[in-house]
């Protein structure tokens, strides 16, 4: 997981590489007005899709700062596209620093978690049914184990002075306890756990392609509804 300071040296980093990318300008000769880009193509098209690549990761795809930077003018190396790329870059750090994108993290999660249930969506859909369950049931655990970080409920339990993980239920039964959420939820949570380990052991004749629709369904909704 990356945190803030580890994004905004990113791009302090790539605020650097823009202005090498600046570095390569070659100048038009004298009349020559074709609207032609005039940075080196290789290096310029490196830092936009690095540039990209941290805008869509850290903010998601449908942000304002990415459909910004996915507009025509960065899209050819001209000095200006590189200048209003530098601009959305500082934009984001200061936003970053200021406070002003909340739950910074929890989008990171929320995005990881989103790819996840979309590859066990398409599973499904390819009648995989049985690796979509155990994708949903993985993502499930980690974000009851997020959960619980969030809201300061250990993670380990320790006998004979060896700590190990908590099972996912113990997690689960923890955060009802603390008021995280509440007992319908447990008993939803309780019931897709079974399934999960119903699949991880191949016990596969005992829930249906259509159950495992209802085990996504329902977990995308309660990661919704208690974001991590």
């Amino acid at each position: 997981m990356f945190d803030k300071a580890q994004v905004t040296q990113r791009i302090d980093d790539l605020l650097r590489k823009g202005n090498n990318v600046l570095a390569t300008h070659t100048p038009r000769p004298p009349n020559d007005f074709r609207n032609f880009p005039t940075l080196d193509t290789a290096i310029f098209m490196e830092w936009r899709t690095q540039t990209l690549s941290l805008l869509v990761n850290f903010l998601g795809k449908d942000h304002i700062y990415v459909n910004n930077f996915q507009e025509e003018i960065f899209k050819r190396g001209f000095i200006s596209s590189v200048q209003a790329g530098q601009g959305i870059l500082r934009a984001v750090k200061e936003d970053i620093l200021g406070g002003y994108i909340q739950n910074f993290e929890s989008l990171i999660s929320a995005n990881i978690f989103s790819d996840f249930l979309e590859m066990a969506g398409y599973l499904l859909d390819e009648d995989y049914k049985d690796a979509a369950a155990v994708i949903i049931g993985g993502t499930l655990e980690e974000h009851l184990r997020k959960l619980c970080l969030k809201n300061s409920i250990t993670i380990e339990i320790t006998t004979d002075n060896k700590s190990k993980p908590k099972k996912a239920d113990l997690m689960n039964a923890d955060l009802v306890k603390t008021n995280v959420y509440q007992k319908s939820d447990q008993k939803n949570v309780i019931a897709w756990l079974d399934l999960r380990n119903k699949a991880a052991h191949g016990q596969y004749d005992s829930y249906t392609k259509e159950e495992v629709k209802i085990f996504l369904s329902g977990v995308r909704d309660f990661i919704i509804r208690n974001p991590s």
